[in-house]
């Protein structure tokens, strides 16, 4: 019985293209997703507005989350001190009801911002697709320039019209510093 190890191939995870100036990087961008690829990502050393417009960035959910969480916070507030008020403990000070829901305002207050920021974490860290110590874009050498002064996209081999060949040729298409495959 035989227990060598079979070779892995190892998985791609797209094809990266390196551009020198944000001109180029906004062209390119524009040329991709007008030919008809959608799993695509730009990475700057800084903001650019017309990427977000031109790869459709705008939606972000967090904000929804955010008001969920607050929505959440503010009924258990409110449910935990009715409970403790009404059944639990239920004092009569002053021939007030049981249920003085003003009394309960601060809590309440204090409960929707708790569960609103905890919302606000745990749903940016979840959209976002973090932790991730590595991503499989470090394994390529130029991409540390990234952060200094150099431009990536990056076709990802998840997208419906990926193709290994074409894709490469259509980024080489596009005058790139440097074409290269990223392997997960």
């Amino acid at each position: 019985m035989s227990h060598g190890h079979a070779s892995a191939v190892p998985k791609l995870h797209g094809i990266l293209a390196e551009f020198e100036n944000e001109e180029t990087i906004i062209e390119a961008t524009e040329k991709t997703v007008q030919a008809g690829y959608h799993n695509v990502e730009a990475y700057t050393p800084y903001p650019l507005e017309e990427l977000i417009d031109i790869l459709h960035l705008h939606k972000n959910n967090v904000a929804l989350v955010i008001l969920i969480g607050g929505l959440i916070g503010c009924a258990v507030g409110f449910f935990m001190q009715y409970y403790a008020s009404v059944y639990h403990y239920p004092i009569n000070v002053g021939g007030r009801p049981f249920n003085s829901w003003p009394a309960f305002i601060p809590v309440m207050f204090e409960c929707t911002i708790l569960f609103a920021s905890i919302s606000a974490v745990v749903g940016m860290l979840v959209m976002n697709g973090l932790p991730r110590p590595n991503h499989p874009l470090f394994n390529v050498d130029r991409f540390q320039y990234a952060t200094q002064d150099r431009f990536f996209l990056c076709i990802e081999a998840e997208d419906p019209k990926f193709d290994p060949t074409e894709t490469r040729q259509f980024l080489e298409s596009l005058n790139p510093h440097e074409v290269s495959e990223v392997e997960e």
